[in-house]
């Protein structure tokens, strides 16, 4: 079986020429539903494709010229070996995430037209690839959800900025990454001028933060990572103080329990609240709060009792 990892490496960028002239030469191609560690297990689901098919399978495996520039790690499936006329094995390429193809040159390479090629797929038979859009489509639309309901709890003044922090990563990471520092510096600039006073500051930043502490998909967004920073950047004094001051809202109390927890705070700060803080918090978490908070209580976070 030939190893996908080194094919196609010394071939420069991907083109859909150099795919078609692979195929050109090709007897038989068979695709498995499968990575190539699986390709040549029994049971694994797959077809041959020939004569005719070869050319319609050319067709919808067209990619965008010039490739990703970069290579996914991860173990690609279906696994698409193609043969010459002679039987032997001349090529050897994988999907990445479904959209991606690996192996015709020197990176990865987005397909024209995917969910074309998952359909053909699923007209012979190898439906798998077609269950993963479907996953993946109801995944993206939990994301999108929870990306809005982040951007409706954003406090008064901040909306447009949290809606530039929270733009999803593109394909290019690195230019992502400089615009998600950009709108975070413009977010933390509005935040200050907007919030003036250090209580009612810290007061708006932990109702914020603690939206993702009542989100089932679990862990902390980039977006919501944003926010916790903010408050990492105030005086921990004056965030113990505005906590004393008045009764913190449950969605406050929520925020501080993520922000008390974070590797960052604990850290710095160790895992300890002084009272009354940490009755109030403890309190909170026993009557309404969540798995992972419940969690982190038991096992010494907030000054909690560590369980044995």
């Amino acid at each position: 079986m030939i190893d996908e990892g080194t094919m196609g490496m010394d071939e420069g960028a991907p083109t859909t020429a150099h795919l078609r002239d692979v195929l050109n030469r090709a007897g038989r191609v068979v695709i498995v539903e499968g990575s190539p560690d699986e390709a040549d297990s029994t049971g694994v689901a797959q077809i041959v494709v020939t004569d005719a098919e070869i050319a319609e399978l050319a067709h919808v495996l067209a990619i965008v010229d010039g490739g990703t520039g970069d290579r996914c790690l991860c173990n690609g499936w279906p696994t698409i070996t193609v043969h010459d006329v002679e039987g032997e094995p001349i090529a050897c390429w994988t999907l990445r995430h479904q959209p991606r193809l690996r192996g015709i040159g020197d990176c990865d390479a987005d397909l024209q037209d995917g969910p074309a090629l998952t359909e053909r797929l699923a007209e012979r038979g190898l439906s798998g690839p077609r269950e993963v859009q479907a996953e993946l489509a109801v995944r993206e639309a939990e994301e999108d959800r929870r990306r809005l309901r982040w951007l409706q709890a954003a406090p008064a003044g901040l909306r447009h900025a949290a809606m530039e922090v929270s733009n999803p990563p593109g394909r290019d990471l690195e230019a992502w990454s400089d615009r998600l520092r950009d709108a975070e510096a413009r977010l933390a600039t509005l935040v200050q001028n907007g919030y003036s006073d250090g209580i009612e500051r810290i007061h708006t930043l932990l109702a914020w933060a603690g939206v993702p502490a009542r989100e089932s998909t679990g862990g902390l967004k980039w977006y919501d990572l944003a926010v916790q920073q903010l408050l990492l950047a105030e005086d921990p004094g004056l965030i113990i103080a505005a906590l004393a001051t008045g009764t913190p809202s449950p969605g406050q109390l929520d925020g501080a329990a993520q922000l008390f927890s974070s590797f960052e705070w604990t850290t710095a700060h160790g895992k300890d609240l002084p009272e009354p803080l940490r009755s109030m918090l403890i309190a909170h978490i026993q009557a309404d709060g969540t798995d992972s908070m419940r969690f982190r209580l038991r096992h010494g976070y907030y000054g909690g009792e560590r369980s044995a």
